[in-house]
């Protein structure tokens, strides 16, 4: 009977502690951006237009921007170098993918290297407030490099089995969408591989992913799969489906993941719409 007291006492100790590491998940807002692309949508125009994107995104109560992938439309010294220095202009942190445009169609050592010395790394992982946001190099899904493709994959299926196991919810961040109509789809220029899709949506679905965040396609495309979104949003250099250019803010909390458009301003080189867009 006189051990009762302590007993409960290091009992209470035990369920304090227990509580107190158990931080519940603050809400945040970030953006994504896609297809900067600078070129595509004619070299001055896309430097004004991504200009302007970071003026915006500066404005906003947000954590930090996400870049989905081609960075620039012909990878070279002064198309990256003009890239990072309006990037340098963004108040809080970027993560950026890489796309087929950065380390080409078909990826090569020197490629690689190029954009791993010159961006830095193409694939990795970050935290934020209790999610995990992993950062792929689908152009190593898209096609088969010697080495890249296998060391890619397996570094993949480990890091998302490790952020499943640690209980984050996870966002996977890639250039190519997994599918843009119907997961089953015949391959095409704008999805990746049958096998390999499969394969990452299992995966998804076993460990945790709440969204898959990808760019390429140059028009809104959003699926969902199991409760997993899917969405290549809108890019700031060039649409292809009429739609403004602009990029997407995600809200996320314990209970909800939801995003909504934002038009770009009109800059000095053109005229960019800014007609009200829904979704």
């Amino acid at each position: 009977m006189r051990r009762l007291p302590l007993l409960m006492s290091l009992f209470a100790l035990l369920f304090s502690n227990t509580s107190c590491s158990e931080k519940p998940q603050e809400p945040f807002a970030f953006v994504q951006m896609c297809d900067t692309q600078l070129g595509m949508g004619g070299y001055e125009h896309d430097l004004q237009t991504f200009q302007q994107a970071v003026r915006q995104i500066n404005e906003l109560e947000v954590d930090f921007v996400v870049i989905c992938g081609d960075l620039v439309h012909d990878a070279n010294d002064r198309s990256y170098a003009d890239f990072q220095t309006i990037r340098d202009g963004l108040h809080l942190p970027s993560y950026l993918v890489s796309g087929n445009h950065d380390v080409g169609n078909t990826p090569t050592d020197s490629s690689l290297r190029y954009y791993r010395e010159t961006i830095g790394e193409d694939y990795y992982q970050f935290d934020h407030k209790n999610h995990s946001f992993v950062v792929t190099n689908t152009q190593l899904w898209k096609v088969a490099v010697e080495e890249e493709s296998e060391r890619h994959r397996a570094w993949f299926e480990k890091s998302l089995i490790e952020q499943g196991d640690r209980g984050y919810p996870v966002f996977v961040l890639g250039h190519y969408p997994l599918y843009t109509e119907h997961p089953d789809e015949e391959e095409h220029y704008y999805n990746l591989p049958l096998p390999t899709r499969k394969r990452l949506l299992d995966l998804f679905v076993e460990n945790n992913v709440v969204a898959y965040l990808s760019g390429h396609t140059h028009k809104l495309t959003k699926n969902t799969y199991e409760s997993i979104q899917l969405v290549s949003g809108e890019t700031s250099s060039k649409n292809f489906d009429g739609r403004p250019l602009g990029f997407r803010v995600w809200q996320v909390s314990t209970d909800s993941l939801y995003h909504h458009f934002v038009p770009l301003e009109a800059t000095g080189a053109d005229s960019v719409p800014t007609t009200s867009f829904v979704n």
